[in-house]
């Protein structure tokens, strides 16, 4: 993780996106099984991506959008696996 940007992430889209996943017990929980249940052609956060959209859940609810181009994949994804 890099230690400049925005709290220690890369922007405010990235630490909020992760903000989220780590505090909300539902989110936490969804993105862990996203880890545990990822197949080969996809990575985790591409998974959770994929449920949100399904529950119709398309950002955090202070409005950052899960797929925005902002997010820094590779830091979340790495952040999702030590969960």
């Amino acid at each position: 993780m890099t230690t400049t940007g925005f709290n220690g992430w890369t922007n405010h889209a990235t630490w909020n996106v992760s903000l989220w996943i780590q505090n909300d017990r539902w989110l936490y929980n969804t993105a862990k099984a996203c880890v545990q249940y990822v197949t080969d052609d996809e990575t985790p956060y591409d998974k959770f991506i994929r449920c949100m959209h399904n529950v119709d859940r398309e950002a955090t609810k202070d409005g950052v959008s899960w797929a925005s181009d902002e997010v820094n994949r590779d830091e979340i994804n790495a952040m999702m696996t030590e969960l």
